[in-house]
């Protein structure tokens, strides 16, 4: 038998396993027991399925259309090497489905682990929340959550490229188990939720944009004013996550970035985080425009007291002093940002700075009294929110407000699954959380 006859045997049989193998894929509605509260959404579990189910058909035609060339009178005239050449980008194609399966796949299995697929329930509830903006986010899309080791969240977001070649139907967040189950759960999700709301209204280009015309008139702080260019996706969803909890996006945010000094005061010009120091001086300052209350001063000097500024060489010292003089005219050009996806209002007035006030935070909780059970009655991150502020506040001990947000997510879920079976769905059938006992 010729060389040219055995290369097209081979590739036919290798073309042919792949037939197989993408056969043996089956939907992922079959593949993973769950509670009906740790289940997907509809919605989000009817956005993969359908993506899924797409990108093998795609990936079937083009497996049979291989095999029709290669039996053909073109692949039979094409010499060997030709011939693997296409086949090796079929299967780089067919491993690319695989990834994008593997990712929907993580989401999907820790969902019947008991607890935690409770929990991921409930935390799939408050980021679609914290993407609810009516008159400002049309037609958020589903957000699902799973768990990973590491240090910090992230985001794969919805309508970005997959490792094939479709895009995401969903956004996909990463939470670190290392923050389950606190208040700092609620900074990570948030942050993360920020970056597909700034990508839904084009945020970052247009406020580039604004710092770039800024910057034109800034001679003697020009440098800064690049800084806050370069790293101004990251803090747009650092500002939404606080926006959004208030101050417990802060003190989530502390509780990721305290590290060792000289990784705390580290700039790295590939990173897109502004340096953790400035990161929460930043913060601290975002509160305080958005909020007024003096709680942000105390907390930007504890966090100086941790890490004093003095310590670093002149050189940094000099950076630092330029940033901070700028700090407040940048927070302020940020919030009064307006745009045309924003419809012209600001960010300040997209965010729901008002109903998260350190004051209103504070009525909310006390109108509980002993019956923290109230909480189930407003959307879950005004809860995160009402909690974050009673801790910092050093009203809930950790232990009791860890356990009264385990309580919550799994309330969450619960009423999200009753929630799609009717219109009107109050979780009446579900028990009253057991009264915590507030300091």
């Amino acid at each position: 038998m010729s060389s040219l006859d055995t290369s097209i045997r081979f590739l036919a049989w290798e073309a042919r396993a792949l037939l197989a193998r993408l056969g043996q894929l089956e939907p992922l509605s079959l593949r993973t027991p769950a509670a009906p509260a740790a289940t997907l959404a509809p919605a989000a579990m009817a956005a993969i399925e359908a993506h899924l189910i797409r990108e093998r058909r795609e990936l079937r035609v083009e497996v049979l259309d291989f095999l029709a060339w290669l039996e053909g009178a073109d692949g039979r005239n094409a010499a060997p090497n030709q011939r693997q050449r296409r086949f090796a980008l079929l299967k780089m194609r067919f491993n690319a489905e695989l990834d994008s399966l593997d990712i929907f796949a993580d989401v999907l299995n820790q969902r019947s682990e008991h607890e935690t697929g409770l929990w991921l329930g409930g935390l799939d509830a408050a980021a679609s929340d914290g993407l609810h903006r009516p008159g400002v986010l049309a037609a958020p899309p589903p957000v699902v959550t799973y768990l990973d080791r590491g240090h910090g969240a992230a985001i794969r977001r919805a309508r970005t490229r997959l490792p094939g070649r479709g895009t995401n139907p969903v956004a996909v967040i990463r939470v670190p188990r290392e923050r389950m189950v606190g208040s700092g759960i609620g900074a990570s999700l948030l942050h993360e939720v920020g970056h597909q709301a700034a990508a839904m209204l084009d945020l970052i280009t247009s406020l580039r944009g604004a710092l770039r015309h800024h910057a034109a008139r800034a001679s003697g702080h020009l440098p800064a004013w690049r800084l806050w260019e370069r790293w101004i996706s990251e803090i747009v969803a650092d500002l939404w996550a606080l926006g959004t909890l208030g101050i417990s996006a802060t003190t989530g945010l502390i509780g990721v970035v305290s590290l060792p000094g000289y990784f705390v005061f580290r700039m790295r010009l590939d990173d897109p985080h502004p340096f953790p120091w400035l990161r929460v001086m930043l913060s601290c300052e975002m509160g305080r425009q958005l909020f007024r209350d003096p709680q942000w001063d105390h907390l930007e000097q504890l966090w100086v007291g941790f890490y004093p500024p003095q310590s670093q060489s002149h050189s940094r010292r000099r950076l630092l002093e330029l940033l901070l003089e700028t700090l407040p005219e940048f927070v302020q050009l940020l919030l009064e940002h307006r745009s045309t996806r924003l419809h012209w209002r600001s960010l300040r007035e997209a965010l729901p700075a008002s109903a998260r006030s350190p004051t209103r935070l504070r009525q909310l909780f006390r109108s509980c009294g002993g019956d923290i059970s109230q909480l189930c009655n407003i959307s879950p991150t005004l809860a995160m929110a009402t909690i974050g502020q009673a801790a910092a506040d050093k009203r809930l001990a950790p232990t009791t407000e860890s356990r009264l947000l385990r309580q919550l997510l799994r309330h969450w879920a619960l009423k999200r699954v009753i929630a799609q079976k009717t219109d009107n769905a109050i979780c009446h059938c579900q028990p009253p959380l057991r009264p915590v006992r507030t300091r």
